[in-house]
């Protein structure tokens, strides 16, 4: 189940959007308008949605939340974009990947 929101999830959403996974949730979040898309089995399902909402692709990032160690990452396809200075799977710009993990952990504070 995908949830797309701007307040943090509920415990209740939470267990939710692990239903894809089980021990990982996929999140894609606008990092300026602070909007969180989570639980897709792809990245770009929540790319695709926030992108209907007015997102700007350069806000959108990719990651997730690895449920068991409770690790954040900033992996996903949807990162690959060499004319945002992105080359790689991974956030590469340190300011933005402190953006999309605070706020990961505003977003998942009943997890993180």
């Amino acid at each position: 189940m995908i949830i797309t929101k701007s307040k943090p999830f509920t415990s209740k959403e939470i267990e939710k959007l692990k239903e894809e996974f089980e021990v990982y949730i996929k999140t894609v979040i606008d990092i300026e308008n602070e909007i969180c898309s989570a639980g897709m089995s792809r990245h770009f399902e929540g790319e695709q949605i926030l992108l209907k909402q007015n997102s700007k692709q350069i806000n959108l990032w990719g990651g997730g939340i690895d449920l068991e160690t409770k690790e954040i990452d900033f992996n996903s396809f949807i990162n690959i974009r060499p004319r945002d200075d992105n080359t790689k799977n991974e956030i590469q710009n340190e300011k933005i990947k402190a953006r999309y993990k605070k706020l990961t952990k505003y977003f998942f504070k009943e997890l993180l």
